[in-house]
C-alpha cells in the first residue's frame, strides 16, 4: 500500500518520532518515496516529550542519505508536536513552499484531499 501511495502523491510528509528515531518502516517509506522520485518533507513529531532527541533524528536521517537543509542538504524538516500543535503552521509552510517549487496548482474553491497511507 505504501508503494502505491508513493506513486500517487506529489509530496511525502514523513513523520518520525523524536523519541524513537528512524525505524524500519521509516526506511521503507524513504526508499519508496525515493524510487517514485517524490520530494520528502520530514516532520519530527513528539518534540514535546521528555526524551525527545530531534538532533539525533537529523543525524540518523543523514546516515541513510537524507540530509536536512539545516545540515547543508536539501530535505526540509520541521519539529512538531501533533499533541499540542507546536510547529504545525511551520509544517504547512513547508508543504506550501514545496508545492510552489513543484508548481502544483488547483482551483482554490475546490476541496483539498490528503491521504494517510500507513500508521504503524
Amino acid at each position: 500500500m505504501r508503494q502505491r501511495g508513493a506513486n500517487l502523491t506529489d509530496i511525502v510528509v514523513l513523520v518520525v518520532a523524536a523519541d524513537d528515531g528512524v525505524m524500519e518502516q521509516t526506511m521503507e517509506s524513504i526508499n519508496m518515496a525515493s524510487n517514485a522520485k517524490v520530494p520528502i518533507i520530514v516532520a519530527i513529531n513528539k518534540c514535546d516529550v521528555r526524551n525527545a532527541k530531534p538532533a539525533d533524528v537529523l543525524v540518523e536521517l543523514t546516515e541513510i542519505g537524507l540530509q536536512a537543509e539545516e545540515l547543508g542538504g536539501d530535505i526540509q524538516t520541521v519539529q512538531i508536536s501533533a499533541k499540542n500543535g507546536t510547529g504545525l503552521n511551520d509544517l504547512v509552510d513547508c508543504i506550501s513552499a514545496q508545492a510552489d517549487v513543484l508548481e502544483l496548482r488547483t482551483d482554490r474553491s475546490s476541496n483539498v484531499e490528503g491521504v494517510i497511507i500507513d500508521v504503524p
